[in-house]
């Protein structure tokens, strides 16, 4: 039996579950936080100078927070909502041989073959013609990226590249492609007239349902738990923070990270910095930048546990594990927003929360990705650290961590908004 309490853990499976997608992500979040006492507020309008909690969301990001008298200092626990997967391309009917297929463009950094021969569905979002969005998840078995038998494939074992273009074309039926078919379908499930339809954001997405792995369940394993680990944690922890003195806590997550971040509603564009004025009310410039000064942000993302079948792939003095924690990341060459000031924000607020931590660092001979720490931190100039739970299989289509590991992300965070 589990020796822990499963319960957050439990609440992520079902925060997965309803969110196969950066937009229903958000609107799960949405529900969450409105449930929890929350208005959400819409750009177009004149925002509130009452206290209260309050979120705003855009094009797949979220940034919520909760106003409790006067505050000076923001701290920000920040994730982001996207996931590597495979979207939708505007023309979607294709197919030859007697096959009907769809046209899909990979997002992000897709292990190709993760996604071969396994049932998927279809979620995300249409924009009708007067403006309105529209979620739409197909949760059932749809598509299916068939893998070449290995008779007619001898080298399959021998790390064969799969051709994006070619090679990784879901099926979804029998006959000759109908222009028009596949999105007529889509809009039908989602109760919509077609030609209402003017735009969409699709995506192929995993159906396998969370679970817990290993002979004593100490092993949690799921699709988007790169990042929905640390959104779902942010929105917990928001939730529950107590007093916070005078730091206002936020909660920012963010659409398109995984290919740059280079939009207007990504870490690099000015979503948060805009979010964060009208929070003060106010236009005094000398204000806003005595706020940032005193100001702290946790960037949190997943990264890599050391993997017992690679080892030297892992820096030989750092070896975070699965189950062991929360990591901060450090790179000297700032790949992760972490110096010895943010080293003391993470430990402070660890120490905080009561929770076991790890370091992880990249090796030397093997540059590693990065996240939204450095951007947040150089778009703000805001003291920045980056921090994640410790995972295999990254960015697969079915992903593993402790546990555990989950609920201390959450602890971590509550000790960011709470700790003196």
């Amino acid at each position: 039996m589990p020796r822990f309490d499963r319960s957050h853990t439990d609440d992520l499976a079902a925060f997965i579950e309803a969110s196969p997608t950066p937009y229903h992500a958000c609107a799960e979040a949405g529900r969450r936080l409105e449930a929890a006492g929350f208005t959400r507020l819409d750009e177009k309008d004149a925002w509130p100078a009452a206290d209260g909690g309050y979120y705003t969301v855009r094009d797949g990001s979220i940034i919520a927070w909760r106003k409790d008298g006067a505050f000076d200092a923001f701290r920000i626990f920040g994730a982001h909502t996207d996931t590597p997967t495979f979207k939708v391309k505007p023309k979607p009917d294709t197919g030859f041989a007697g096959w009907k297929q769809v046209a899909v463009e990979v997002y992000g950094g897709v292990p190709h073959q993760t996604w071969l021969d396994r049932d998927l569905s279809v979620a995300g979002r249409l924009i009708l013609r007067d403006g309105t969005e529209v979620l739409v998840h197909v949760d059932r078995p749809l598509l299916r990226v068939p893998r070449l038998a290995i008779h007619l494939d001898r080298g399959v074992n021998e790390g064969r590249a799969l051709d994006p273009q070619s090679q990784l074309t879901p099926i979804w039926g029998l006959g000759q492609p109908r222009e028009g078919e596949f999105l007529e379908f889509i809009a039908g499930e989602a109760g919509v007239d077609p030609d209402d339809v003017l735009g969409h954001d699709l995506f192929a997405a995993a159906l396998d349902k969370p679970a817990y792995l290993g002979k004593d369940e100490e092993l949690f394993a799921a699709w988007r738990l790169d990042n929905l680990t640390s959104l779902h944690a942010g929105v917990a922890a928001l939730i529950a923070a107590g007093d916070t003195g005078e730091r206002l806590p936020v909660l920012a997550a963010f659409n398109y990270e995984e290919i740059g971040s280079q939009t207007y509603s990504a870490a690099e564009g000015p979503f948060l910095e805009t979010v964060l004025r009208r929070i003060l009310g106010s236009g005094d410039v000398e204000r806003y930048a005595q706020t940032i000064a005193r100001s702290g942000m946790m960037s949190s993302d997943t990264g890599n546990s050391i993997h017992p079948n690679y080892t030297e792939k892992h820096d030989p003095t750092h070896r975070p594990i699965a189950g062991g924690g929360p990591m901060i990341k450090v790179s000297a060459n700032q790949r992760y927003a972490s110096g010895a000031e943010e080293e003391a924000l993470f430990r402070r607020s660890a120490e905080h929360a009561g929770i076991p931590w790890q370091y992880y660092v990249n090796r030397n001979s093997i540059p590693g990705g990065t996240t939204i720490g450095p951007i947040s931190g150089t778009q703000l100039g805001i003291l920045t650290v980056d921090v994640g739970l410790p995972i295999l299989s990254m960015h697969s289509a079915r992903e593993l961590c402790g546990a555990e590991d989950p609920g201390r992300l959450a602890d971590l965070a509550l000790g960011l908004f709470e700790h003196p």
